[in-house]
């Protein structure tokens, strides 16, 4: 920490390049496969002192990240790998995900109170949910999946691990018994992802991965190339994946049955830069990004994460309600630039008919759209409500360095809009 303040305070008045890394305080935590990973000519970033491998560079290919404002050296490479997770299959080494596990006679009703999505489930089911302040607005957004009556398994992003905790912990109500213990270090994750994820781990397990026996949303213990793990059905890139939670001593020897399964399959090792161009094509949100205490589901297009049809209360639920009734002032939306050559970043100034409306969230080379995508707000005039009619009406441009590329938007993802690839019927 000493030494990342000194660097913080020195780059103050650089030039805030995109997806600048820093030097300082790096290999504080690694992967059990990292060795692995660098192996692969990985290319790694820091998210809370944890290597992450960001994109892999072919053989013999410098794997540095050059700094600019234009498409990156990289960017071929993350390219290639989103057309593999979308075509083929790839793996994705997650483990700096935070892990928790919520437990106690009262868990169920402290995580009712505390997530705004009905996690009263049944045992090895998985709920994405919002944690919501008095205000509506988001502290974090995670999922819960119920493991046992009394015992929640929680996953969240990298670098809201000790916030999370913090907040649970001082919103469980007195009268409860319900506590929360951190298992992030103890397990390795590993995203499989890809519409050959469901041939390529059947390979390595005797459970049933079919559709109908292990649909979306589902979470179970199965063996695995001769471990037990955690395998849950989701995903944050838009395919057919799951979500493999390994214990630390079977991590390694995990990662190394998949990659020798799936040599045939076209798998490949792929980064976060993969991940965040996917996320925006299907127009998942990331908290920190979309998603603050300032921004509530309403106008984030997540009210299906409420439980608004129940009786059962939650920490925000009276502001949401209002919200809703109000109509949002503003609109989360999916742009893709028409420019091929535009690379976009986020940041960038939304302006519709002429007048700037908003700024986009997040932004980045989508290769199966082949174009720069990202997340933007849209705000209505002061006292008008943005809804679909005023969304649609408009003709929008992106600011990009001063230039005024045109981009379509929608408040639908731009990318398998009707979900059909997660829930694939294929064998």
């Amino acid at each position: 920490l000493h030494d990342r303040v000194s660097e913080v305070l020195g780059l103050h008045y650089s030039v805030p390049w995109p997806n600048r890394e820093f030097d300082t305080a790096r290999r504080l935590r690694t992967s059990p496969v990292y060795d692995r990973l660098a192996g692969a000519n990985a290319s790694f970033g820091s998210k809370m002192g944890w290597e992450r491998a960001n994109f892999f560079a072919p053989a013999g290919q410098d794997p540095s990240i050059e700094y600019g404002w234009g498409k990156p050296s990289w960017l071929p490479w993350s390219s290639a790998e989103q057309r593999a997770c979308r075509e083929a299959v790839a793996i994705f080494d997650q483990t700096s995900f935070s892990k928790y596990v919520v437990h106690g006679a009262d868990a169920e009703e402290a995580l009712q109170w505390i997530c705004s999505n009905d996690v009263a489930v049944a045992p090895d089911q998985t709920v994405y949910t919002a944690l919501l302040n008095e205000r509506g607005g988001y502290e974090s957004d995670l999922t819960v999946t119920r493991i046992f009556e009394d015992q929640f398994f929680l996953v969240s992003s990298s670098a809201t691990t000790e916030r999370d905790q913090d907040w649970i912990r001082r919103h469980v109500p007195d009268r409860l018994d319900a506590r929360i213990k951190d298992v992030t270090d103890l397990m390795a994750v590993y995203g499989v992802m890809g519409p050959r994820s469901r041939e390529l781990l059947s390979r390595l397990t005797p459970a049933d991965l079919g559709e109908e026996a292990f649909p979306f949303g589902s979470s179970r213990e199965i063996e695995l190339a001769g471990a037990t793990v955690r395998a849950t059905r989701i995903t944050y890139v838009g395919e057919l994946g799951w979500e493999l939670y390994v214990q630390g001593h079977d991590a390694v020897a995990v990662y190394d049955a998949l990659k020798a399964a799936g040599v045939d399959l076209g798998l490949v090792d792929a980064g976060y830069y993969a991940i965040e161009s996917m996320r925006l094509e299907k127009g998942y949100r990331a908290f920190g990004r979309e998603l603050t205490p300032e921004v509530d589901p309403v106008e984030a297009g997540l009210t299906f994460t409420c439980k608004l049809g129940t009786d059962i209360d939650f920490l925000g639920r009276d502001a949401v309600e209002k919200a809703k009734a109000a109509g949002p002032s503003r609109r989360l939306v999916s742009f893709a630039c028409e420019d091929r050559d535009v690379m976009i970043w986020g940041g960038e100034l939304l302006v519709r008919d002429g007048v700037g409306v908003g700024q986009a969230t997040s932004g980045a080379w989508g290769e199966t759209l082949g174009a720069g995508v990202g997340l933007a707000w849209v705000n209505a005039p002061l006292g008008e409500v943005a809804d679909a009619a005023y969304v649609r009406a408009g003709s929008y441009q992106l600011d990009v360095g001063g230039r005024r590329a045109p981009v379509r938007v929608s408040l639908k993802p731009l990318f398998d809009p009707e979900g059909l690839k997660i829930r694939d019927v294929g064998p």
